[in-house]
């Protein structure tokens, strides 16, 4: 039942849509489960619906294996493509000279994710059992959801690149790709891709990820965070990147931040330091402990996620993208 506060959602596909991008296992699935419970720890009306009965049972799934079954999402079996909705309270319009002051109008912004075991574009060995047909179907499929995404992100997973050193791997062909199909269809600008980009450097807290973050000195928790989580802030995010990428596998690393750079517009891209899981809150201090803070615990030849969920940093990047792609549509041309 509308409350009168805010008018029901439109049916149909939203105006904005974000692509999920990332290597596999970069941690996509377990952001988007970690952001509904993100949503729900939060005092607004924020809230991400499935468009389709498949993404909202997935999401189900997923949300509930994290958050009550401690346990990480599967990784894929085969191609996923799925798409939900983040609704959220608008924001009233000021007046402007061509147009008048009204009410606000709910926020939209769909999430796109398409995700298969393997690599769809990476140049190693091929570890995907589909023919070149389907291969090129899903890599067709890929760069659609690019194309027709104003907002993307990217996830950076540091841990991964320490043991792999492959994020440029994935980020390399896909990108090349998606330039040229932009380029003939006369939507870039200034030789640019037109897309605004929030990079998530996930798996904050990782120990290594967060003891590189503090002897950076970039750790600072939030004022009003009962917790008093670390967080390292969206304008230091990209230095704790760059200091990341020193410590590749490979030492290839640094041209994902250069290939970023030089492919999208600087002042559209923006770097977020994120943790899906969070870290450990023991139930009676019921704040964050320098001695015993680790989420994440290995238990036989597993790892087990030890407390509740507290995602970090996981709303913010959607909330910028969709701010930014809103702002784009209102400006007058």
């Amino acid at each position: 039942m509308n409350t009168g506060m805010q008018p029901d959602p439109k049916p149909g596909r939203p105006a904005h849509d974000i692509a999920m991008w990332g290597a596999p296992g970069s941690g996509k699935t377990t952001l988007l489960a970690a952001l509904d419970i993100a949503l729900m720890r939060r005092d607004d009306d924020w809230r991400i619906v499935g468009s389709d009965p498949a993404s909202s049972e997935f999401l189900i799934e997923r949300t509930n294996a994290l958050s009550s079954g401690k346990v990480f999402p599967e990784a894929s079996q085969g191609l996923e493509h799925y798409h939900w909705t983040l609704y959220g309270p608008g924001e009233r319009h000021r007046r402007r000279w061509w147009r008048k002051a009204g009410r606000p109008e709910p926020f939209e912004v769909g999430i796109g994710m398409i995700d298969a075991p393997g690599g769809l574009f990476s140049a190693g060995p091929r570890r995907l059992d589909y023919g070149p047909d389907v291969l090129d179907d899903l890599r067709e499929r890929m760069l659609n959801d690019l194309v027709k995404s104003r907002g993307i992100v990217f996830l950076f997973d540091p841990i991964r690149e320490f043991e792999r050193g492959d994020a440029f791997d994935h980020l390399h062909p896909p990108l090349k790709r998606l330039t040229e199909r932009m380029r003939d269809l006369g939507r870039l600008t200034g030789g640019r891709l037109p897309h605004h980009v929030a990079v998530c450097v996930t798996k904050f807290d990782d120990p290594r990820v967060l003891e590189t973050a503090e002897k950076m000195h970039l750790l600072a928790p939030e004022p009003d965070d009962p917790y008093g989580f670390p967080r390292v802030s969206d304008d230091d995010a990209q230095d704790l990147f760059r200091q990341l990428c020193d410590l590749s596998a490979n030492g290839n690393a640094d041209m994902v931040l250069n290939a970023l750079g030089r492919y999208f517009h600087p002042d559209r891209v923006r770097f977020f330091v994120t943790s899906s899981i969070g870290f450990y809150v023991h139930p009676q201090t019921r704040a964050f402990d320098w001695h015993d803070y680790q989420n994440l615990l290995p238990e036989d030849d597993d790892l087990r996620i030890r407390g509740p969920i507290h995602p970090i940093n996981v709303v913010e990047p959607m909330l910028w993208l969709g701010r930014r792609l809103a702002a784009d549509k209102e400006t007058p041309r």
